[in-house]
């Protein structure tokens, strides 16, 4: 598991890269990602091309980024999942909260 995290030039947007397993080992990884980042993003990107497996975990943590990205008025982009994690996106209706593309 990797995650690495890249503040936009003009600080509005924090992209979160996620590769290999996204799973209960990530939990302070991924929280570390977006709480330490510098300034105060309103977007989030989590780009999951290189994520093989999420698990429930996982789900949760997104879960939290989005309480802490201002809940309803979050804007969290997913992008590039496989089909299998595309799938447990929409079979929890996760992809009702984010935008999954």
């Amino acid at each position: 598991m990797t995650i690495t995290s890249k503040l936009s030039e003009d600080g509005q947007e924090l992209n979160i890269q996620v590769a290999g397993r996204f799973d209960f080992s990530s939990l302070q990884v991924f929280r570390d990602a977006y709480e330490k980042a510098e300034g105060s993003p309103q977007k989030y990107v989590i780009d999951l091309a290189d994520a093989e497996y999420l698990d429930s975990s996982a789900l949760g943590m997104l879960l939290a980024l989005r309480d802490h990205a201002g809940g309803e008025q979050a804007n969290i982009r997913i992008l590039n999942a496989i089909p299998d994690v595309k799938k447990i996106l929409i079979i929890t209706k996760l992809d009702e909260l984010f935008s999954v593309e």
